[in-house]
């Protein structure tokens, strides 16, 4: 669905860019989208820095970049989620960001995967919670 200037929606754009991976990267950055938004439903999809497709809720959940050899969650708010599975395994050294780095042929923990989109969300309605008044 296009907006009032012609202009394709965040989630458009998101399609054609994985239309656009031929190839495994493809095929992770729509498996990934999809255990986003079974985790949060509610999820919101925005598409920044010039080609970034980015999941929100109530704040930044994380980014789906694509490179040559990976396809990258970074997670807005990272060192602040419980990792119990160890799935972040990129940008560890950052006080704010975690980064889970899935390279072709790795196996995705579609429920371990779930459980941190659902805790940065919590974090994020928490923070917000605590703001209002």
């Amino acid at each position: 669905m296009k907006d009032e200037a012609g202009e394709a929606s965040p989630s458009q754009l998101i399609d054609a860019k994985i239309k656009g991976l031929d190839d495994w990267r493809g095929e992770t950055l729509a498996r990934v989208r999809a255990l986003i938004r079974q985790a949060d439903p509610e999820v919101v999809e925005e598409w920044k820095w010039r080609g970034v497709p980015v999941w929100s809720h109530a704040g930044m959940i994380c980014t789906g970049e694509t490179y040559k050899t990976a396809v990258k969650l970074t997670f807005a708010k990272g060192a602040s989620l419980e990792d119990p599975s160890g799935l972040f395994n990129s940008s560890l050294e950052g006080n704010t960001r975690r980064a889970i780095d899935i390279h072709e042929g790795d196996k995705i923990d579609d429920e371990a995967l779930k459980a941190i989109i659902r805790a940065a969300v919590a974090l994020n309605t928490s923070k917000r919670a605590r703001l209002q008044p």
